[in-house]
């Protein structure tokens, strides 16, 4: 072969490669113009919450809150939880950088593992971060539901700005977070604010926990529920709920407004102590039975006064995120 036929050759490969960079350039930016999503998952003990937002915004791309079944575990659960994650990422439109969780039970932040679950089964010791980051290939970060709330509220919502906050969440259960100094506290085992499971009422209802008096056990929806059933003996007329009995108390009805005020005091006494022993800035609560009414707010806000110190402030308002406490506080969770 001839010099110039070789150099011709060379020459035209040359030529044939930068046209190939011009649609290799393309299509590799391509991959970096697409936005950069989180995927937040709420695992909640009656239900499962999915929602998808870009990275640096704060409305949801996409998001879905379904019931959980009778009878669920913790395959069923996490089975139907991915099947919700799936869903919404198959219809988002970028790349998917991070998984962030919110979990109703006890955690290890370090690792990721859930401890167990104080209302369904099979959880225990479960390594749900390395689970989900085999899942989705991506990094994932996973929290106790009322620590990953409250870094939700304290990022995001009623907790901006306070160096010392208290979150707590009155639901299925009662838990709750503290954000000390920008921080969650998580404490020596990873289980801090575990306020639900401070004895309010010594030798009083059994809890999910196994002791008996708990706060949960006397204050949250279902206990809540269940001292209505009691009062009604056999002759019940419905099979009373959280709900249920917070609005027929509304509506009047003396046993439940006997049952909503009792559950009042009962949180308003624990929070009482709480701010005695870290005296926050401010206390948030969130949760189903904090839509109550009025009424309710004000004898919690009365027992914390009455029980803590004259000198401490107590200042204790309603979640600004409500029930996304727990998803944002998710966002948060993963630091992007």
């Amino acid at each position: 072969m001839g010099v110039g036929k070789a150099k011709f050759l060379i020459d035209r490969r040359l030529a044939i490669l930068l046209n190939l960079d011009q649609f290799l350039l393309p299509m590799a930016q391509l991959g970096k113009d697409l936005k950069a999503l989180i995927l937040a998952l709420d695992y909640g003990g009656t239900k499962h919450t999915a929602g998808i937002v870009a990275v640096g915004e704060r409305v949801w791309l996409s998001y879905e809150r379904i019931s959980s079944p009778l009878g669920a575990d913790a395959c069923s659960d996490q089975a139907t939880m991915l099947k919700l994650a799936r869903k919404l990422l198959a219809d988002a439109d970028g790349r998917l950088i991070a998984v962030g969780v919110s979990f109703g039970g006890p955690v290890d932040g370090l690792t990721g593992t859930v401890k167990l679950s104080h209302h369904v089964p099979g959880w225990e010791d479960t390594p749900l971060r390395d689970q989900l980051q085999a899942e989705f290939g991506v990094p994932a970060a996973v929290g106790n539901d009322a620590n990953v709330a409250a870094l939700g509220e304290w990022k995001f919502g009623a907790g901006q700005g306070c160096p010392s906050f208290l979150y707590v969440t009155v639901s299925t259960g009662i838990g709750s977070g503290w954000v000390l100094h920008g921080q969650i506290f998580n404490g020596a085992d990873g289980m801090a604010g575990e306020i639900g499971h401070v004895i309010a009422r010594p030798g009083g209802a059994e809890c999910v926990c196994g002791k008996r008096g708990c706060l949960e056990a006397e204050a949250c929806g279902p206990a809540i529920g269940r001292k209505m059933r009691e009062r009604w003996g056999a002759g019940s007329p419905e099979p009373w709920t959280g709900e249920t009995v917070a609005r027929a108390a509304r509506q009047g009805d003396p046993r439940a407004q006997e049952v909503m005020d009792e559950a009042a005091r009962l949180l308003g006494a624990g929070l009482g102590g709480a701010i005695n022993l870290m005296n926050p800035e401010r206390v948030v609560l969130g949760g189903g039975v904090t839509k109550s009414g009025e009424r309710w707010w004000r004898l919690v806000r009365e027992t914390a006064r009455f029980h803590a110190l004259p000198q401490m402030r107590v200042d204790i308002q309603p979640a600004a995120l409500s029930d996304d406490a727990p998803l944002w506080g998710a966002v948060a969770l993963t630091g992007k």
